[in-house]
């Protein structure tokens, strides 16, 4: 691992007995039963994890913030993903009120999702935008003191169970603005809860905003630079969704050597055939490799240093390998890998959503691209 600063060791160490002897045992039901696990929410308020990204005053990390989210997921990650997403939404959630709220709107809001412990809501996507931010349809229309705010919102991890929302709405034809939006504003109703393939102790939910009169306050930043405070967001984000596929691909991998030193075949233990040993060496090499991206891309955040090249980089390739990893993982465990007694399929329907979520992998290529022929002095 790389050097890591005492306070992240202390972190890490409290962190494995946490996960281990709270967060692993409920993770199966939780994942069967797919239901939002408040205990687990809870328990990381406590923590102070739900807080790393926020001012040191309300609770946040005094520094390397985004390495130490990152840290934190990959951790929980290895047990469940699921309640590692908690601490992802989290950060996405309150980036655009860190990133350009005012102090007055920081002072109002920072103690809401402290102190009274609110869920954020990050809420971009629409069903006919995706990766693809401009094609965001919903509306902000001033009216006297207040914006009306109207669309529908998908895929919104927290939606039903936040207290505050991000929200991106078109202020303009080709303006995109973002709000902070508290969820009991009238106006605001819960549509479909999505029955997920993974990850489904977390909620993921369509919300729908019904002329919902916003303050003309709560707009964060100044009209029209909701497209850079997104893409801002996703800098931050993309390392931590590396660092959660990263985790769930640990936690297969660890798992899978376990069994494989356990199980006996043809008179020997498992790992201890060459087909195998192929199997788990390239899994770690891939291991190894994902954390060094992840790493360079979260700790580039926190100095202040360009990331977007880094960033898309670690996200598209943590999450591939994690889908590689855990599939070959099933594949170790045979028939055994497949049913939901063991921990490996559900790590491996989780591993899907990280080529997804956060800009599909195949935008973090194109992104990969542009960077590369800027730097080189043109562009593509």
């Amino acid at each position: 691992m790389f050097d890591l600063s005492e306070e992240q060791k202390i972190l890490l160490e409290n962190l494995k007995r946490v996960v281990r002897e709270k967060v692993a045992p409920a993770a199966a039901e939780t994942d069967k039963a797919g239901h939002f696990n408040w205990d687990v929410v809870s328990l990381f308020w406590d923590l102070g994890l739900l807080q790393i990204m926020l001012p040191e005053e309300y609770g946040g990390w005094p520094q390397n913030r985004c390495h130490t989210l990152c840290l934190a997921i990959e951790e929980i990650a290895k047990a469940c993903a699921s309640s590692a997403l908690l601490l992802i939404i989290q950060a996405v959630g309150s980036f655009p009120l860190i990133y350009a709220g005012n102090d007055k709107q920081k002072e109002k809001y920072y103690p809401m999702i402290s102190d009274q412990r609110n869920l954020m809501g990050y809420l971009v996507t629409e069903p006919g935008a995706g990766s693809d931010v401009h094609a965001i349809t919903s509306s902000a229309r001033l009216s006297g003191k207040n914006y009306i705010l109207n669309g529908r919102k998908v895929f919104a991890t927290n939606g039903a169970v936040a207290g505050v929302y991000s929200v991106l709405a078109k202020t303009g034809e080709k303006e995109l603005s973002f709000f902070i939006v508290e969820r009991d504003f009238e106006g605001i109703s819960i549509g479909r809860i999505e029955d997920k393939c993974g990850f489904r102790g977390s909620n993921t939910a369509e919300v729908i905003l019904e002329d919902v009169a916003v303050p003309r306050e709560n707009l964060l930043g100044n009209p029209g630079e909701g497209f850079m405070i997104a893409m801002g967001d996703f800098d931050m984000s993309r390392p931590t969704v590396a660092a959660l596929a990263l985790g769930i691909a640990e936690g297969a991998l660890e798992y899978t050597i376990k069994y494989a030193r356990q199980r006996y075949t043809f008179g020997k233990p498992l790992i201890e055939h060459q087909a195998i040993q192929f199997i788990i060496a390239e899994a770690n090499t891939l291991v190894e490799a994902s954390r060094g991206l992840m790493e360079r891309a979260a700790r580039a955040f926190d100095s202040g240093r360009k990331n977007t090249k880094i960033a898309s980089m670690a996200k598209y390739f943590c999450s591939d390998a994690a889908m590689k990893i855990t599939t070959d993982m099933v594949q170790v465990l045979g028939g055994y890998g497949y049913i939901r007694d063991f921990p490996i399929e559900r790590m491996f329907r989780d591993a899907k959503l990280t080529q997804i979520f956060e800009g599909a992998n195949q935008i973090q290529k194109m992104i990969i691209g542009r960077e590369i022929t800027k730097e080189r002095g043109g562009y593509m």
